[in-house]
C-alpha cells in the first residue's frame, strides 16, 4: 500500500535516474542539472518525462508483477517487509529493467528478487537511503543492455556479499533481538526458498506463511527454543537475552501452546519421536540446530547457532541466484552415465550394502565398506554411492542383499548410518532406489558436509577421505591437520 509520495520517488527515479527529491524542483523548472542552464523547452520535456513514467509506476499489472519478485525472494507476507524504502526502491529497478531494458520478465524476476533479499538483509536504505540509491541509480547511466543492466546489478550484490560478510559480518550481525529484524526476516525467506519443514512439522515454512493457503488464521508461530520460564530458573531473565534471533524458531501454533516454559531437553523427546531419523538431520540443519543443542550453555548455544543461520540465509539466497555450494546436484541423476564413466573422486560402485557375495551371507565389513565411503565423500567434496552394481559397472541388482522390500533396505541403510556416523549426516544425505539395466539400485547422492564426519566401529573412531577412485583412512595427526584447513 505505497503513499503518493512513495509512488513521486519510483516517478522520478524512473524518468531521470535520481532518487533526490530535492532535485525535482530544479529538474521541473526546466534546469539541466550538469549545465545548470534552464529553458521552457526543458521544462516542457522533464513534465512529460515524469507523466509518462507516472503511467508506468502507477500501472496495476506492473506493481502486480513485481509483487511476484518478492515472492520469488520468499518473503511471503507484508509483516516481513522491513523496510519500506527498500521495496520501493526495488521497485524503481525492476521498472527501469522492464520499461528502458526491456528485459524478459522471467530474467528481470530473479534479478530484481536477488536484489531486493539483499537489500532487505544488508538494510541497504536505511542509513542514507536517498545517497545511496542515487549511486545505485548512478551505475545504470552507462548501461545500454539489457545484459549490462542485470550484471551491474549482480554485481553489487556481490559487493555486498562476500565471504567475510558471510561468514563474519552476518554472525555477528546476528546478536541482536527483536522479533521485527530484517536478519531474522530473511531466516524466514530462506527457509521458504529452501523449501524447509516447519520444525517436528511435516508442512512446510512456504505453505504455513502462505496467505491464500491459510485464509486469515496465522497456524506458524515463532518459539522459543530456550522458553522464557525456563530462562528464567537460568538466571537469564532480560528482555533482550531472551528474544536473541538465535532462540526463535518456527513450528505449529499448537506445539507452540504445549511447549509453554518447558526446558528444551523436556519437551524435546516426543516432538522427535515425530520425525524419522531420515528427515530430522534436514529438519536440524534448516533450522540452524546444532547437535545436542538441547543440553547446551545458552550462550553457547547462542553463538553456535547464529553461525548455523548465516549458512542457511546464505543457502537460500544461492539457491535464489541458482548457484549451488556442493559438487552434488540434488536433481534427477543420470544413473546410466555415471556408472559408464566409472569410479573416481565423486562416484562409487558397490555391488552390496550389507551381504558378502563369495559367503552369500551378511558381513559386517560390506556395511563399514559403505560408511566409509560414505564419510569419505562428505568430509571432501561430495559423491554418489551406487549400491547393486558390481566394479565393472556390470549390474548385480538388489536381490543379493536379501530385504523383503527397497523400504527396509532404506530402513536398514539410516540405522547402520545413525550408529555409526550420527543422524545429524542426514543433512547431507540423499537417498532414492532407481532402474538401472532391468534392476534396481540403491543411489546415495553425498553434498560437502559442514563439520566433520567420523566413523565409529568396534569401539574405534576413525576419519575418512575421498583419494581419488578410493577412500583413506587418516591417522590421528593427519585428519587434525586436514580439519583444521577443510573446516571452521
Amino acid at each position: 500500500e505505497p503513499s503518493p509520495d512513495q509512488l513521486l520517488r519510483v516517478a522520478v527515479g524512473l524518468a531521470f535516474k535520481r532518487a533526490r527529491l530535492t532535485h525535482v524542483y530544479s529538474i521541473l523548472r526546466g534546469k539541466d542539472l550538469e549545465t545548470g542552464q534552464f529553458s521552457d523547452e526543458r521544462r516542457q520535456e522533464q513534465f512529460d518525462r515524469l507523466r509518462e513514467a507516472q503511467s508506468k509506476v502507477l500501472n496495476l499489472q506492473h506493481w502486480h508483477d513485481f509483487m511476484q519478485c518478492l515472492r520469488a525472494a520468499g518473503y511471503r507476507e507484508g509483516r516481513m517487509i522491513n523496510s519500506q524504502t527498500a521495496l520501493v526502491y526495488t521497485y524503481t529497478l525492476y521498472l527501469i529493467g522492464r520499461a528502458e531494458y526491456h528485459i524478459n520478465e522471467h530474467d528481470l524476476r530473479q534479478v530484481i528478487a536477488q536484489w531486493f533479499f539483499m537489500s532487505a538483509l544488508t538494510s541497504r536504505y536505511t542509513t542514507s537511503g536517498e545517497s545511496r540509491m542515487e549511486s545505485d541509480l548512478g551505475m545504470l547511466r552507462d548501461a545500454d543492455t539489457p545484459e549490462q543492466f542485470a550484471t551491474r546489478l549482480r554485481q553489487n550484490c556481490n559487493l555486498a556479499l562476500t565471504n567475510d560478510y558471510w561468514e563474519m559480518t552476518l554472525p555477528s550481525d546476528l546478536v541482536a533481538s527483536g522479533a521485527r529484524s530484517p536478519l531474522l526476516f530473511a531466516y524466514e525467506a530462506a527457509l521458504v526458498l529452501l523449501k524447509a519443514p516447519i520444525l517436528f512439522s511435516d508442512t512446510t515454512v512456504d505453505q504455513m506463511l502462505d496467505p491464500v493457503l491459510r485464509g486469515g488464521v496465522r497456524s506458524i508461530d515463532r518459539h522459543h527454543l530456550f522458553p522464557r520460564g525456563h530462562l528464567v530458573t537460568l538466571g537469564v531473565t532480560s528482555t533482550r537475552d531472551v528474544n536473541q534471533i538465535a532462540n526463535y524458531a518456527y513450528v505449529e501454533w499448537s506445539d507452540n501452546a504445549q511447549i509453554s516454559s518447558q526446558s528444551p531437553q523436556d519437551y524435546l523427546p516426543p516432538l522427535k519421536e515425530r520425525v524419522s531419523p531420515a528427515d530430522l538431520g534436514p529438519m536440524y540443519r534448516y533450522h540452524a540446530l546444532p547437535d545436542g543443542w538441547e543440553g547446551m550453555d545458552y550462550k553457547e548455544f547462542l553463538a553456535r547457532r547464529r553461525e548455523l543461520i548465516a549458512e542457511v540465509i546464505r543457502e537460500g539466497y544461492m539457491r535464489l541466484t541458482n548457484q549451488r555450494e556442493s559438487n552434488v546436484e540434488t536433481a534427477v541423476v543420470d544413473i546410466a552415465s555415471l556408472i559408464s564413466g566409472g569410479e573416481g573422486d565423486l562416484v562409487e560402485l558397490k555391488s552390496t550394502l550389507r551381504v558378502n557375495l563369495h559367503t552369500g551371507k551378511p558381513d559386517k565389513r560390506m556395511e563399514l565398506a559403505v560408511l566409509r565411503t560414505l564419510a569419505g565423500f562428505l568430509n571432501k567434496d561430495g559423491g554418489t554411492l551406487i549400491v547393486g552394481v558390481a566394479d565393472d559397472g556390470s549390474p548385480v541388482g538388489l536381490e543379493s542383499d536379501g530385504f523383503d522390500n527397497e523400504d527396509r533396505m532404506s530402513l536398514h541403510l539410516t540405522n547402520i548410518v545413525n550408529q555409526s556416523m550420527g543422524e545429524s549426516v542426514w543433512a547431507y544425505l540423499h537417498t532414492n532406489f532407481d532402474d538401472y539395466n532391468e534392476g534396481r539400485v540403491l543411489v546415495v547422492r553425498c553434498e560437502r558436509a559442514r563439520t566433520a564426519v567420523y566413523v565409529k566401529h568396534s569401539g574405534e573412531t576413525r576419519f575418512y577421505l575421498r583419494t581419488g577412485p578410493s577412500t583413506t583412512q587418516l591417522s590421528v595427526d593427519q585428519a587434525t591437520e586436514y580439519i583444521s584447513g577443510r573446516f571452521k
